[in-house]
C-alpha cells in the first residue's frame, strides 16, 4: 500500500467535530478510489460503498426526497447486504458527479448528522457536457444544486516526489536530512545527492499515478511503466469523448495532444495556432478550460510586475500549460526521451522537462503557478511567494545566474526583488541573493498560507469594559 498524505487530511477531517460531508476531488486515477475506501475500512466498523459511474442504477435511490431515512431505505432495498449504523457507518459515493441527486443530498446527510459521507469524484469541475449529457443532468438536478456550506473539498494529486520516496523505501530520516541541510545551506552527502538525483530521473518518467508508480516498483520496467500511463491517457481521452458535446470532442483531444509541441517552444506561451494553422481562442478556448476542469492541466499564468499578490497581477490571456503530472508528459513523448532521462540527460526538449518538472513540484503542493516575460525576451521561470517575497524560481543545467535573473537581481530598486533560488544538477550552494539547490529539493519548499499566521490573543472583556466605561 502506497503512503499517501492526504491520510492525515481524512483523519482531521474525521477528528473534527460536527464535520460536514467530504467531497474528494482529483484527476482520474490518482488514487481517490483506494484511499478513501482503506481508510474507512480503518476507522468504520461498517462501510457502504457506492460507485455511481459502475453502478448507474443506484442514482435512482437519490430520486425525489432527499431525506436521509428515505434515501437510505432505496439503498437498503437495492443493498440488502448493507448495514447502516448511526455514528460508525461511512457512505462512499464514488464517482458522485454521475449522481447529481447524491451530491445535492449531501446536504441532508449533514443536517441529520448520524453518517459519516465521503464523495469522490474526478470531473465535478467539468464544464461542457454533451446536450444529452446537459439535458440528463438538468433533469437529475430539477431545482436542485451543490450544497454550499454543507460539504468540505479537498483536492486530490498524483504522488509528489516526498510519496515517490517513500514509495521506493525512502525513510524519513533521509528527508529530514535534506530538510537539515536546506535550512543550513550546506551540501547534500556526496552519496546521497547521486542516489537522489538518479530516483528524481526515475520520478519523472514514472511520475505519481499510483497505478504506474505501482508498476514500477514490482517490475523496473520502463517500458511497462509506459503501457500503463499510456492506458490511462486513453482513460482520459475517452471521459473527452463521453463527457463534451460532439463539436468540442476533437478540439479537446487536438489541444492536449498539442501540449508537448506547446513546451518544444522557445517561448513556451500557449497559442492557440500551435494547435493546427490558424487556431484562435474562439475555436480552442472552451476545450482548454475543459482540461483544466477536469484536471489534466495546469495554466502558468504571465504576470505584469515581479510584486505580489502574484494573482492580482497576472495576465488572463497569456499563460503557459503543464501536464498535470510529469510522468504523463514523459508517456506523451518518444521512449529515447525517456531513455534520455533515466541517464540522466535533461537538456533536451528546450528545458521543457525541467520547467515541467518544477510545476509538479509545485502544484502537488496546492500552489497556483506564475512566470515573468517581457517582449524584451527577459524571463522568469516561476514566480511564488516566499518568506513574504516575490521570489524567482528558475530551473536550469548550468551553475551562476541566468541573464534575466541577472538584471532583476541588479535592479532590485525596479523589480522589487531581493534574493531568487535555482534549482539544477548541482549541490546546494549561495551566490550572495541567489541560493542553488538539486533539481530534487523542489518538493522541500515552504509556501505561507493562512494556517502560518499567528494572531495574538485579544482580551475581550477589556475591550467590552473600556467601551462601557465610556458609555
Amino acid at each position: 500500500m502506497l503512503r499517501r498524505k492526504i491520510e492525515k487530511d481524512l483523519l482531521r477531517w474525521k477528528n473534527t467535530p460536527r464535520h460536514n460531508p467530504l467531497v474528494i476531488m482529483g484527476i482520474r486515477q490518482c488514487g481517490k478510489t483506494f484511499i478513501v475506501q482503506e481508510f474507512a475500512k480503518k476507522h468504520y466498523s461498517s462501510v457502504v460503498y457506492v460507485n455511481f459511474a459502475l453502478q448507474p442504477e443506484k442514482a435512482n435511490a437519490f430520486v425525489g426526497s432527499k431525506e436521509v431515512d428515505v434515501i437510505l431505505m432505496n439503498l437498503s432495498t437495492m443493498m440488502p447486504e448493507a448495514e447502516f449504523v448511526p455514528n460508525r457507518t461511512c457512505l462512499i459515493f464514488d464517482e458522485i458527479q454521475d449522481c447529481p441527486d447524491a451530491r445535492t443530498a449531501l446536504k441532508s446527510f449533514k443536517m441529520d448528522g448520524r453518517f459519516d459521507v465521503i464523495a469522490t469524484g474526478s470531473l465535478l469541475g467539468v464544464k461542457g457536457y454533451g446536450e444529452k449529457q446537459k439535458k440528463e443532468r438538468n433533469r437529475q438536478l430539477g431545482k436542485n444544486s451543490v450544497p454550499v456550506g454543507y460539504e468540505t473539498i479537498i483536492e486530490m494529486y498524483p504522488l509528489d516526489f516526498e510519496e515517490f520516496l517513500w514509495a521506493n523505501g525512502i525513510r524519513d530520516t533521509v528527508i529530514d536530512l535534506l530538510r537539515n541541510c536546506l535550512k543550513e545551506e550546506k551540501p547534500v552527502p556526496e552519496g546521497i545527492h547521486q542516489s537522489l538525483m538518479q530516483l528524481l530521473h526515475r520520478y519523472i518518467v514514472v511520475g505519481g499515478l499510483p497505478a504506474v508508480v505501482n508498476t514500477f516498483i514490482a517490475t523496473k520496467h520502463f517500458g511497462q511503466v509506459a503501457t500503463v500511463a499510456q492506458s490511462i491517457i486513453a482513460e482520459y481521452e475517452d471521459d473527452m469523448v463521453k463527457y463534451a458535446d460532439d463539436q468540442s470532442k476533437p478540439n479537446i483531444r487536438e489541444c492536449f495532444e498539442s501540449i508537448p509541441q506547446q513546451l518544444a517552444k522557445e517561448n513556451k506561451k500557449f497559442q492557440y495556432s500551435v494547435i493546427k494553422k490558424g487556431g484562435r481562442a474562439s475555436q480552442y478556448a472552451g476545450s482548454l478550460q475543459w482540461l483544466e476542469d477536469a484536471g489534466v492541466i495546469k495554466r502558468c499564468y504571465n504576470t505584469t510586475i515581479t510584486e505580489l499578490p502574484l494573482a492580482g497581477n497576472a495576465i488572463e490571456d497569456c499563460f503557459k500549460v503543464y501536464v498535470t503530472d510529469i510522468g504523463l508528459l514523459l508517456a506523451m513523448l518518444d521512449p529515447g526521451t525517456r531513455a534520455d532521462v533515466i541517464q540522466g540527460n535533461l537538456l533536451g526538449y528546450k528545458g521543457a522537462i525541467f520547467e515541467s518538472l518544477m510545476a509538479d513540484f509545485l502544484h502537488k503542493r496546492g500552489q497556483k503557478l506564475y512566470y515573468f516575460h517581457k517582449d524584451s525576451g527577459l524571463e522568469l521561470d516561476f514566480l511564488v511567494r516566499h518568506h513574504g517575497e516575490c521570489t524567482p524560481l528558475e530551473v536550469k543545467a548550468k551553475s551562476g545566474k541566468s541573464k534575466s535573473l541577472s538584471a532583476v537581481l541588479n535592479n532590485p530598486s525596479h523589480y522589487h526583488v531581493s534574493h531568487a533560488i535555482k534549482f539544477g544538477n548541482y549541490n546546494i550552494g549561495r551566490e550572495g541573493p541567489l541560493l542553488t539547490l538539486p533539481l530534487y529539493m523542489g518538493f522541500l519548499l515552504d509556501f505561507e498560507g493562512d494556517a502560518d499566521i499567528q494572531i495574538e490573543e485579544l482580551d475581550i472583556e477589556a475591550i467590552n469594559r473600556q467601551a462601557e466605561s465610556k458609555v
